[in-house]
């Protein structure tokens, strides 16, 4: 009987240890496939409405473009996809900052993407 209150005990830890994050940005992740975004002719078909930033520090996000969608995360590395079913979310391009929902800025490496303002993070849910 004291064997099976062990296991118990053990089973309930094991299952209430991995539902708890364990960094304070792991309930800000996405399932884990990446951002992949198909860009749309207008704005009424978009999920999201994307401004493009002249200057790093203006951005929410500084995006990479990846060359593949497995290379794409959710901290801004970004594969973009030939087709809209493709994509996990559609977004437009506005002439305007004030128009957008997210502001983004291209940066050069991989290693340089990443959240601004993470207050945004969830329009990529």
């Amino acid at each position: 009987m004291k064997k099976q209150y062990i296991l118990l005990l053990i089973f309930a830890v094991f299952v209430l240890s991995s539902a708890i994050p364990l960094d304070k940005d792991s309930s800000y992740k996405l399932s884990g496939n990446g951002t992949k975004v198909f860009v749309v002719d207008h704005d009424y078909q978009a999920d999201i409405k994307v401004f493009v930033c002249d200057y790093d520090y203006q951005a929410d996000l500084k995006v990479y473009k990846v060359k593949s969608d497995y290379q794409a995360n959710d901290d801004g590395k970004w594969y973009f996809t030939d087709y809209d079913y493709q994509a996990d979310k559609k977004i437009f391009f506005t002439d305007y900052d004030y128009q957008a929902d997210l502001k983004i800025f291209f940066v050069d490496y991989d290693y340089q993407a990443g959240w601004n303002n993470k207050s945004k993070m969830h329009l990529l849910y």
